[in-house]
């Protein structure tokens, strides 16, 4: 699939940086290792950088868990976990992820 033909100027507009909060969404194994904890919070505590659309609980497998499934079943419980402990900080959606890991294109 070849890549849609932009102009040059399109091309500089897309790669400057904002001037605002950037929105996005959150795709996170957040019970999997701390680093995604303290990512979360701070994208929640950042509101003049990040505007949070969403939050996700991505798939991990590890000693800490059974499976994808379940891995992902323990990051969406460890998310309102941590907004428990900020209550109103944020009331977007949080959405369960794949319950497995995407398989390669042949």
């Amino acid at each position: 699939m070849p890549f849609p033909h932009i102009s040059e100027a399109q091309r500089l507009a897309r790669l400057s940086a904002p001037t605002g909060p950037v929105r996005m969404v959150l795709d996170t194994d957040t019970y999997n290792e701390i680093d995604d904890q303290f990512a979360l919070v701070w994208a929640l505590l950042s509101p003049e950088k990040l505007t949070t659309e969403a939050i996700y609980a991505a798939p991990f497998h590890n000693a800490r868990s059974d499976g994808p499934r379940d891995g992902m079943e323990r990051s969406y419980d460890e998310i309102y976990r941590l907004l428990q402990r900020r209550p109103g900080v944020y009331d977007g959606p949080v959405l369960r992820g794949s319950a497995a890991f995407m398989q390669a294109a042949d």
